[in-house]
């Protein structure tokens, strides 16, 4: 499970989602690799989703830009 994302090629300069960061009236609940974008596309995209009142849903796309990805290192 990522649980948190860096994008952009200097990480002093770029942005960061992760876990349970405040996004509008929501929160980010999950941050997935999209499996069927790598296989129509050969490229890798990365989706995040918040979860408000209403719901989840997606609230970004990132695709093509240089990444650093932290797991979540919960073993139970």
């Amino acid at each position: 499970m990522i649980r948190k994302i860096v994008i952009g090629r200097d990480p002093k300069d770029a942005m960061a989602y992760y876990i349970g960061m405040r996004a509008g009236a929501g929160k980010v609940v999950a941050i997935t690799q999209d499996e069927s974008y790598l296989y129509k596309y050969s490229s890798i995209r990365y989706l995040i989703y918040t979860e408000n009142d209403e719901g989840t849903m997606l609230w970004k796309a990132i695709d093509n830009m240089p990444c650093i990805l932290e797991y979540d290192l919960k073993f139970d």
